[in-house]
């Protein structure tokens, strides 16, 4: 039966667990296969932080500068200064639905060994998928760009 299957899978584990503490049974490296799951589930989820980040930080910079730039007399660089300070608050905000949504895609956790985890194959894997994700991501949020365009060529206009 599937229970009795996943019992011995449980306690294979453990075992291999206890051994390798003991330090009396030899860990293969993580398999190519592992490595792309380990990059995948690490690279989903940042994929959605950095467009998160992005969209949210163009967006309300671009809006800090045309509102309280313009009263306050502030430089465009502070409007993005403020704007990342909106993004990063509401990234941490969103970050457990981020996560949550990440998991409902069918990311599971890769099934390594506490030894495997923490090989250096393993740890640049996982690196690679969070810096590879949030670039896509980054590149993805840029789409509030499209339009602010006009907004600011009429802005220039009326001054």
């Amino acid at each position: 039966h599937s229970t009795e299957r996943s019992c011995l899978l449980r306690e294979l584990h453990r075992f291999e667990s206890i051994a390798i503490a003991q330090e009396k049974l030899e860990v293969a490296p993580p398999s190519p296969g592992q490595l792309r799951h380990v990059f995948f589930h690490n690279a989903v989820p940042f994929v959605g932080f950095g467009f998160l980040d992005n969209a949210i930080m163009i967006a309300a910079g671009t809006q800090i500068e045309l509102s309280i730039g313009v009263v306050l007399g502030i430089s465009t660089m502070a409007g993005a200064a403020l704007g990342n300070l909106v993004s990063d608050l509401a990234g941490l905000g969103l970050a457990g639905y981020v996560e949550a949504l990440a998991s409902r895609l069918g990311l599971s956790i890769p099934d390594l060994t506490p030894k495997q985890a923490d090989m250096w194959q393993t740890r640049l894997s996982a690196h690679l998928g969070k810096a590879i994700g949030v670039t896509i991501g980054c590149i993805l949020g840029m789409f509030p760009l499209l339009f602010f365009g006009d907004e600011e060529e009429k802005l220039e206009e009326k001054n």
